[in-house]
Order: C-alpha cells, then sequence, then structure tokens
C-alpha cells in the first residue's frame, strides 16, 4: 500500500508540474502570437500621425481604425523627367519650329560643319538604269557605288552640306519607253538608295530624260524620293509643284534652289512639261514662267541658285540661247547659276556679276572618257564666299578625283575656255 501511495504523490506533482508549464508555455505562445500580429498590422505613433492606418489592441481583440479620407496625404506619382529639345535659335526659329508650314514650303533645315557658313557642292548626270553600262558595271562590282566612284571624291561630296545633282531617269517598273526616242532611261526604285550613299541631299528633274517612260514611271519617280525623305526640285504631279524652290536653312541662311529645262527645244515635247493639272517638269524654253519664280524666291531667301538643264549636247560653247538667259536670270535675283545637258565641261562666266557655269558635265552617267568636276560654293550671310572647280574624270563607268599634273591639266582647259575668269591651282575662282 505504501508503494502505491508513493506513486500517487509522484503523479499528482508531475501533474502541477504540466499544468503550470501549459499555462505558462500557452501564455507564452499567445504573447509571441499577438506581438507577430502587431508588427504585422500596428503603425508606430509617428506613422499615425502621418495619416497612417492604426491598430488598436481593446480587450484582447485588434480593431482597426480607418483615418478620415482628408488625413490621407499620398505621396503624388513622380512624372518621368521630359527630355527637352533645345528650341531652335536665330532669325529663323519661328520657321524652324513650324513643322507643317516647313513641309507644306518644301523647307529643309540642315545641320552644317561650320557655324553660319554653308558648303553646297554640285555635281552633272548620273544614270542607274541597269540596262546600260555605268551602272551593270556596279552591280557586279563587290562594293557597289564605293568601287565606282573614287574615295576621295565620295568624300569631298559626303563632307558638303548639301549635296545636288542631275538625276536623269525616272525610277519605276512601270511604263514603256518613249516611241521614237533614242535614248530612254529607268532605274529600280530601290537604286534610289544610292543617292544616300553619295552624299546627295536634292536632285533636280527638270531634264529631258524624267518622262522617258511615260506618266506612270514619272510619278513613280516622285513617289519613291518621296518615300525616302529626298528633296526633288524642277518636277511635279502638277505646274504648282513642278515650280516650287526647295529651301534649305543652314547655319542660320536660307537658300532657294530652282530648277527648269530648255530641252526639249519643241513645241511638243517627249518630256511633258507640268499643267495646272497633269504632272511633268517646270519648263523653261520661254522663260517668263521662271524669271517670275527666281524674283518670288529672292524676296523670301537669303541666296538663290538656278539650277538649270541648257544647252547643247557634247559642245563646249553656250549656245544662244543660254548666253540669252543667263542675265535674265540674273536679273531676276540668281546669286549662282548652274547649269547642265551637254555632257562636256563648258565655260564658267561672271554675268552682270553673278558667276554661272554653263554645264558641268557627265558625272557618272556612261563609260567614256569625259573630264568633269564638283563644284563648291560656300556661302555665309554676306553671300557667295567661294566658288571652287575641283577637276574630276569619268573614265571606264567610273569617275574619280584628279591630282597633281592630271589636275592641272583640267585647270588648265577650264581657263582656256573661261577667259574672263580667274582659276587658281587649287580651283578657286574669281572674277577678272
Amino acid at each position: 500500500m505504501k508503494k502505491k501511495r508513493r506513486k500517487k504523490k509522484k503523479n499528482h506533482f508531475l501533474n502541477i508540474l504540466l499544468t503550470f508549464w501549459g499555462v505558462f508555455g500557452g501564455v507564452m505562445i499567445l504573447g509571441i502570437l499577438s506581438f507577430l500580429l502587431y508588427q504585422h498590422l500596428g503603425k508606430t505613433e509617428t506613422e499615425e500621425k502621418e495619416g497612417t492606418d492604426t491598430i488598436e489592441a481593446v480587450s484582447g481583440v485588434v480593431v482597426q481604425t480607418i483615418p478620415e479620407p482628408e488625413k490621407i496625404h499620398e505621396k503624388p506619382e513622380q512624372e518621368p523627367e521630359e527630355i527637352q529639345e533645345e528650341a531652335p535659335k536665330g532669325k529663323y526659329a519661328d520657321i524652324l519650329a513650324d513643322l507643317p508650314y516647313m513641309k507644306e514650303n518644301n523647307i529643309y533645315a540642315k545641320e552644317t560643319a561650320i557655324e553660319n557658313e554653308v558648303t553646297i557642292a554640285f555635281a552633272g548626270d548620273i544614270l542607274f538604269d541597269p540596262s546600260y553600262s555605268v551602272m551593270a558595271s556596279l552591280l557586279q562590282r563587290t562594293n557597289g557605288i564605293y568601287d565606282s566612284i573614287s574615295a576621295d571624291l565620295l568624300e569631298e561630296m559626303n563632307q558638303a552640306d548639301i549635296m545636288m545633282v542631275n538625276n536623269e531617269f525616272p525610277y519605276s517598273s512601270r511604263g514603256t519607253p518613249t516611241e521614237g526616242k533614242q535614248f530612254t532611261f529607268r532605274a529600280r526604285p530601290e537604286s534610289a538608295a544610292i543617292l544616300e550613299d553619295m552624299g546627295v541631299d536634292i536632285v533636280s528633274l527638270a531634264n529631258n530624260h524624267a518622262y522617258d517612260f511615260g506618266e506612270d514611271a514619272f510619278v513613280d519617280t516622285l513617289d519613291t524620293l518621296s518615300a525616302m525623305g529626298m528633296p526633288y526640285v524642277g518636277a511635279g504631279r502638277n505646274l504648282e509643284e513642278a515650280v516650287k524652290p526647295v529651301y534649305f536653312i543652314a547655319g542660320d541662311i536660307k537658300i532657294a534652289i530652282v530648277s527648269a529645262t530648255q530641252i526639249e527645244r519643241m513645241d511638243n515635247p517627249d518630256t511633258k512639261g507640268a499643267t495646272e493639272t497633269t504632272p511633268g517638269v517646270f519648263r523653261c524654253l520661254k522663260p517668263d514662267k521662271l524669271l517670275e519664280v527666281v524674283e518670288e524666291a529672292k524676296q523670301n531667301s537669303d541666296f538663290v541658285i538656278v539650277y538649270i538643264h541648257w544647252g547643247t549636247e557634247n559642245t563646249a560653247e553656250p549656245d544662244w540661247l543660254q548666253l540669252d538667259q543667263a542675265p535674265k536670270i540674273a536679273d531676276a535675283g540668281a546669286d549662282l547659276i548652274i547649269g547642265d545637258h551637254s555632257h562636256c565641261l563648258q565655260p564658267i562666266q561672271y554675268v552682270n556679276g553673278v558667276p554661272v557655269v554653263y554645264s558641268l558635265g557627265n558625272f557618272w552617267f556612261n563609260s567614256k572618257e569625259l573630264d568633269t568636276c564638283l563644284v563648291k560654293a560656300v556661302i555665309d550671310e554676306n553671300g557667295l564666299q567661294s566658288l571652287q572647280f575641283v577637276p574630276a574624270l569619268q573614265k571606264g563607268c567610273t569617275t574619280k578625283m584628279l591630282h597633281d599634273g592630271e589636275k592641272e591639266r583640267v585647270l588648265n582647259y577650264m581657263r582656256s575656255i573661261s577667259p574672263k575668269v580667274a582659276i587658281d591651282e587649287e580651283g578657286f575662282i574669281s572674277e577678272k
């Protein structure tokens, strides 16, 4: 019996111990859970002052007090920082800031390498028709135009602030060749990308081959050039567009470029002139409209360039119509007259104080060996600062810049046919 009694005492003591630990452990667990719940839901007194939710423990029950809406101060959402483009400056700032106006009026903005100074380079006829030797050769070369025009000449073209050529063909896969015409040209639309490789910034379409494959191909040409953002002048979907100058604002100087063609010199030419309702080129066999456009361009710009298709093919001497129109164009307001069409170089002359380069000749047009050139004009706020003849040679479907003896040979030739101007050893031109 004693053993039994001792056993009961042990069990009683164990029960007391287990009860104590159960109560104590439960309190501890409840405390830990309450602390964790408070950490999760509760807010500090500082946060309460800032208008956040508060947590109160009332009779062991957690109560959430929601502040009044007006006491909630949400942090405003920070908008991304906008990149501010520098506003246009200078006397043409208002025009440069009005993009719809610029588009409507054929105005283009150009950066210049030298502040307040513009270099414009001009070249003559180019041809991208794959049926003719010059383009057929390019398509067989590894590096395309880079194997067709010398690197130093391409560098001159790309470094000019504005580079202009005579685009003497349409871009299209449509149309039929003009019946009875000896030479008709047409290039693939994708070939227009070569212009960018050449550094070209504007093309003239005022020539006697732009309409070689009819109206459809002609309009395709306008669409192709427009789609790539290449300004063109001297042609359009109607007369209003065809006669409209292209303007460049560069170095805070506004330059107008007008282009027109006398060729072909007949009443019903193969190359259709634009009318009020039909597409075509800007014809100036009768110069009244051209003179009107030049006068208006002079009123709207600082410097006017007329790039004109005229003269007699393969003839170095200017013909009577060139000599007749040059002084009229100068008097109308042109500051520089650049000619093409003759497929050979023609003289340089000052007419009523205005320099006239009667013909640039072919530039990259066929396989014949012919002297050619770039002409570079530097313009500032005071007008024409320099005019330079850069000799080159077209040969074997390539065109390269000339140096040393060959350069001097061509300069001497230009001196011989241009007796009224001085041309120095670097090709800079001045009036005698």
